[in-house]
């Protein structure tokens, strides 16, 4: 690492090398806990100057923490120059920073730390990430330091259990708007000020600057604020009345439920280009990515997506940053219980009431097919050694499967002593750490129940049961119903479930009622007969999990499965239509049921669906399906029936509806019929309230490029109409899809090579880049990705480099030559942990793929 010192006394100024290819390195668990036992941080307060051009920034942070007199330790620190570090008013040699972290020696029992350094704007949405609007050429910045990336904003001991209060300062362009998690004290010209937080740990602190509009509010004596960008202002202004009502009624809701107010003061939520996740729980300032403000017309449920993100963000402010993990191993704490709080409350505070109906449909379905593939893993894992591997858990078993299992013990716990072991686990931990044990002991004693065995079984044990309904008739009336329950082989754990059973008949006059719905408990001991149904009429469906209560796979006894054609559109209860959804899809997943019952299914009962959250998630999986389990010969045909349901769908909508805007984009990803895309392009035969917008117009151009029917002149004239963030990014997306091979050539290159391309962009690429219908020309890639892909793990990094390799994975490549090459990569030494998870678990899916096409 090359040094360059001034002399005579003066303030060290060190300038590293290699600034773009600096590693954070990893944080063990044995590290954080030897780190824990030795510092106790009080206060960090970070002054920032963000005013000069380029890719650095100014970071000068004072660090306070107390010690073991005379220890050791280290920060996490990855600076591009060094102005100058002291420990206690003594100068500190800049050799001690290296490979990301500033170690330390001979600390005091009380100490400051003062580091001056230069630091790098990211583009890959971690650190401070620096964005340039296209619309209007505004610099935008945020900080995201999750999981281990503090260290790209200031020297810090990066770990959930070091909590302190931080205090920021901002010196920024005088006509940029800056907010962080505390509030504002003070301003004067281009310097902002800003108040101590509450102890926090050091990934939930975050900032924003640029020329950010700003709509401010107040509730309930919170005052409230939504920032987004200037080129968005037109789009924040016409949402801002619904985001502030469903963020009031929210807050009214948690504070129903919780004994301790929201506890960090202000509540700000930003819209920031280019971030990874949906959103970040930041207390004081939630940052959620600005596709969330839309420029065109969107469906009611992606209204309601939204709606259940707000309160999940909401839920972290007291799981998660209230009482927070004390190391990745509980991430269940913070994830699973604000995905399940966070779809509670949007269903019971807003107009939202069918969030349980979507996570039945849509977030429970990512929890199954998560927990099915290699990479599985406890809900609540023994042992998470890394923050790689803590990095790797962030799916839909943290999220969907984690909440899943906590809508079963409230219906076992009851809900009145759920709250009360919540609000008990609050009081006692309030502004520090907590584990899976401490919360166990306050549910347990708020309950009156032992809750070990039950955490044992749902928490420490990966994989999911399957449950089955056996019938046996006598006559007219069951003889007996059993429900059985398996579970695979290598994971063979069965678990009590609380079930709900429902008995549906279609009437005289054509519909079709529940006659009985009954909830009984399921044990563990892999049959149960169902004694309440002896002698009861049979139903013509016989619907298992009604109401959705248990996390399992469902699958229905052979003349129910037989009637759900015929009365499945028939059903008036959506919670009930989505679970006959669901478990229709996962047995097409698993090879139980052919891909082409699937898409007569679509065909018959589809067109008279109601509720558009099942619309947009049944035509997602099955386009999906038909992609990968369809061979080439039948795949076309199996897509013109879908396209042949979304016309019938579109023709039902009634006009300007949400059910008209699903079927539209649906009819537009399964046609082959060129000159009727091109006509609602030029605006000719549009059905009547279907508005043509900016993002509808782009994906008529995306679905004629994948045709071949368009090229890049036509891209590029879009382009120039439509100069914004998202016609960046729909013109990176379309150029990939075009089968030209230029155009392949420069897609492929610009995701494994060119570490200038943004996240997002590189994402969006890679999205674009592989279509089943130019199998031919794309087939020499398949054996590039898995030649190309570890050196793509070197440009990009964490989350943005996950999502670029799951999104260039050769997935429609459906060949056992595809899993040959996956596997000869798995057996390279040395492989990132993040790729060896997205080829493990992307093979699987191809496993499925060709053995459903067997």
């Amino acid at each position: 690492m090359p040094q360059e010192l001034t002399v005579c006394g003066a303030p060290a100024r060190v300038a590293l090398s290699g600034g773009h290819d600096v590693v954070m390195p990893t944080l063990t668990r044995a590290e954080a806990a030897e780190r824990a036992s030795v510092v106790d941080v009080e206060t960090y307060h970070v002054d920032l100057d963000v005013t000069a051009d380029g890719d650095t920034f100014r970071s000068r942070a004072v660090v306070r923490f107390r010690a073991e007199a005379g220890a050791a330790t280290f920060l996490e620190f990855e600076p591009v120059e060094i102005i100058s570090i002291s420990l206690n008013g003594t100068p500190v040699d800049p050799a001690s920073v290296g490979d990301g972290r500033l170690s330390l020696t001979g600390l005091a029992a009380s100490n400051e730390l003062t580091v001056e350094a230069v630091m790098r704007y990211s583009i890959d949405g971690e650190g401070l990430h620096r964005y340039t609007d296209p619309a209007d050429g505004n610099v935008y910045l945020y900080q995201h330091l999750f999981i281990n990336n503090g260290g790209r904003v200031l020297p810090c001991f990066d770990q959930p259990d070091l909590k302190a209060s931080w205090q920021v300062s901002v010196v920024a362009p005088e006509d940029w708007t800056v907010a962080t998690n505390g509030m504002l004290v003070s301003r004067d010209g281009g310097r902002w000020e800003f108040a101590p937080t509450e102890r926090i740990s050091t990934y939930l602190a975050s900032l924003i600057a640029g020329r950010y509009h700003v709509r401010t509010d107040e509730h309930d004596g919170i005052p409230l604020a939504l920032y987004a960008r200037a080129a968005l202002a037109e789009h924040l202004d016409a949402e801002a009345d619904e985001i502030f009502e469903i963020t009031k009624q929210c807050l009214d809701r948690f504070h129903e439920m919780f004994e301790i107010r929201y506890p960090f003061g202000h509540y700000q939520q930003a819209f920031a280009p280019e971030f990874n996740f949906g959103a970040m729980e930041y207390p004081g300032l939630v940052v959620f990515r600005d596709e969330y403000i839309p420029r065109s017309v969107i469906t009611e449920s992606e209204r309601e997506q939204r709606a259940n993100v707000i309160a999940h963000e909401m839920a972290h402010m007291w799981f998660g940053d209230l009482v927070t993990m004390a190391w990745w191993d509980d991430l269940w704490l913070n994830e699973s219980f604000a995905e399940y709080l966070g779809t509670r409350v949007a269903s019971e505070a807003t107009r939202f009431h069918g969030t349980w109906t979507t996570f039945a449909m849509h977030r429970k379905a990512w929890g199954l097919r998560a927990d099915q593939r290699p990479s599985t893993h406890p809900v609540a894992p023994s042992e998470v050694t890394d923050t790689d591997a803590a990095l790797l858990n962030f799916d839909g078993i943290s999220y969907a499967k984690g909440a899943a299992v906590l809508k079963q013990l409230v219906a076992w716990l009851g809900d009145e002593a759920f709250l009360a072991g919540l609000n008990a686990h609050f009081e006692a931990h309030a502004y520090g750490n907590a584990t899976l044990a401490d919360l166990l002991s306050a549910l347990s004693k708020a309950s009156g129940r032992d809750l070990s065995g039950w955490a044992e079984v749902w928490l420490r044990r990966a994989q999911v049961n399957t449950l089955r309904t056996e019938v046996r008739t006598d006559g007219a009336n069951y003889a007996e119903v059993a429900v059985v329950q398996t579970a695979p082989a290598d994971y063979p754990t069965l678990r009590p479930h609380r079930v709900g059973l429902g008995l549906f008949d279609k009437g005289a006059d054509g519909t079709v009622v529940r006659r009985r719905q009954l909830e009984v408990e399921l044990d563990a001991s892999g049959r149960t007969v169902i004694t309440e149904l002896a002698g009861e009429p049979a139903a013509a469906l016989l619907l298992l999990n009604d109401g959705d209560l248990t996390y399992a796979k469902i699958r229905l006894d052979d003349a129910s499965a037989a009637a759900v054609p015929l009365l499945l559109p028939l059903i008036d209860d959506s919670l009930a239509r989505a679970v006959i959804w669901a478990a229709t899809l996962d047995a097409v997943v698993d090879g139980e049921r052919p891909v082409a019952e699937l898409v007569t299914l679509v065909l018959a009962a589809l067109p008279m669906e109601t509720e558009v959250v099942i619309v947009e998630d049944v035509l997602r999986a099955t386009r999906g399906l038909v992609d990968r389990y369809a061979t080439a010969e039948t795949r076309p045909a199996a897509l013109e029936l879908v396209a042949q349901a979304t016309d019938r769908l579109l023709a039902a909508s009634p006009a300007g509806s949400s059910g008209q805007l699903a079927a539209a984009r649906g009819l537009i990803g399964a046609t082959a019929e060129v000159s009727r895309l091109r006509g609602w392009l030029a605006g000719e035969s549009v059905p009547a309230g279907l508005v043509v917008d900016a993002d509808l117009r782009w994906l008529l151009h995306y679905r004629l490029a994948v045709l071949g029917a368009s090229g890049q002149e036509a891209i590029d004239a879009e382009l120039d109409s439509d100069r914004s963030a998202s016609g960046e990014q729909w013109a990176a997306r379309c150029r990939a899809a075009l089968p030209e091979p230029a155009a392949k050539d420069a897609a492929w290159n610009a995701v494994v090579a060119d570490g200038s391309l943004s996240n997002r962009l590189a994402e969006l690429t890679a999205a674009g880049f592989w279509q089943p219908e130019q199998l031919g020309l794309l087939a020499g890639y398949v054996e590039r990705y898995f030649a190309e892909m570890p050196e793509m793990m070197r440009v990009r990094k964490g989350m943005s480099a996950e999502r670029a390799a799951m999104a260039a994975y050769p997935d429609v490549a459906v060949s056992e030559q595809t899993r040959r090459l996956a596997a000869e990569l798995l057996e390279q030494p040395g492989l990132s942990p993040i790729l060896r998870r997205v080829v493990q678990d992307a093979d699987d899916d191809m496993r499925r793929a060709l053995a459903a096409r067997g």
